[in-house]
């Protein structure tokens, strides 16, 4: 007589495993009321499920931030969409991961993926066995972790898809946690100047002086068409050209006359452009940018309305108060 599960049998294996009711009554019946021949099916539908949609974008998904005693840590598991990162299975699977990694004190993904959840099986396992259940791509994707004194962790408004820590030197939960606001608003790539990776460095000066050699180069060819009477917006590029002769804008004489302009003056002024300056403007451009991505010389936004930086407010709040360190992860395209 063919095996057909009873109920006790049906809630006994999702409670198990988390899958359907459907699933479990299929893989129960091919494996004849077998448990764990049943469990092994149902992580070979996830598996199979997995491959099949390996080369999906899992743009959506879940971050989640916890501390106990001194450790901090995140984890983000992705996923296609924002109904199944939405679920409440599917943040409960990531709250036991998290939960796992803070109890094993985990360093690394790695760590993190082996790690055996409450139902015996390991994270990355249970991940995959929750994509055959939803039929969407699923990975543990980030991973974070602070261990130490005064740290302090935000979710970004509670919507689980950005989480930032920040450590201090000193014990101020209030202003480690608006630090921790300003890591998610501002997104800082650094602490400080002295932190910034050089490759970074290097990248942003080489386009610094590119973007100011070409600003060099409009600049004169603008002057000599305003000086010849034409508009230079009229003739900043060739669709603009076309554009507004059909407009009656511009005539044929004077779209000729600008192309020509625009060929000579552009590569004499190139040719002898002041290396000295482009250097100096360059060098102010990296400075910029070090300001406004380097976490302490960021302008503070949860203080009292004043100019002042990050570091600026933290040492108003503690005559020595620094940052230690920070963590940020979000699944937000910025």
């Amino acid at each position: 007589m063919a095996y057909k599960p009873n109920m006790e049998d049906i809630k006994k294996l999702r409670t198990m495993t988390g899958a359907g009711l459907a699933d479990v009554k299929k893989a129960l019946t091919e494996a004849e009321g077998d448990f764990d021949k049943a469990k092994e099916l149902l992580r070979e539908r996830g598996l199979a499920i997995a491959a099949k949609r390996s080369d999906r974008e899992t743009s959506n998904g879940c971050v989640l931030v916890k501390k106990v005693g001194d450790f901090a840590a995140m984890v983000a598991v992705k996923c296609e969409t924002d109904f199944v990162a939405n679920g409440a299975d599917f943040i409960a699977l990531t709250q036991s991961i998290l939960d796992a990694a803070i109890e094993a004190k985990a360093k690394s993904i790695d760590e993190v993926k082996a790690l055996k959840l409450a139902n015996g099986e390991d994270a990355a396992s249970a991940v995959t066995q929750r994509s055959g259940i939803t039929g969407e791509k699923m990975e543990i994707d980030g991973y974070n972790f602070i261990e130490g004194p005064n740290v302090s962790v935000y979710d970004h408004m509670g919507r689980h898809t950005l989480a930032t820590m920040v450590q201090l030197n000193q014990d101020n939960e209030d202003a480690a946690h608006k630090v921790a606001m300003q890591v998610a608003a501002m997104k800082p790539i650094a602490l400080d100047a002295e932190s910034v990776d050089q490759a970074i460095l290097d990248e942003e000066y080489k386009t610094a002086v590119e973007k100011t050699k070409l600003e060099q180069v409009e600049k004169a060819v603008n002057s000599a068409l305003s000086k010849a009477g034409i508009n230079p917006n009229l003739v900043d590029s060739e669709d603009h050209i076309s554009s507004n002769m059909a407009k009656g804008w511009l005539t044929q004489e004077e779209a000729d006359q600008a192309r020509a302009i625009r060929e000579k003056v552009g590569a004499e002024k190139a040719a002898n452009l002041p290396v000295q300056m482009i250097e100096n403007i360059a060098k102010g451009r990296v400075q910029k940018f070090l300001k406004e991505n380097c976490l302490v010389d960021q302008e503070f936004q949860f203080g009292d309305g004043g100019k002042e930086s990050v570091a600026q407010w933290l040492k108003n709040q503690g005559k020595d108060m620094k940052i230690v360190t920070f963590k940020r992860f979000t699944l937000v395209a910025e």
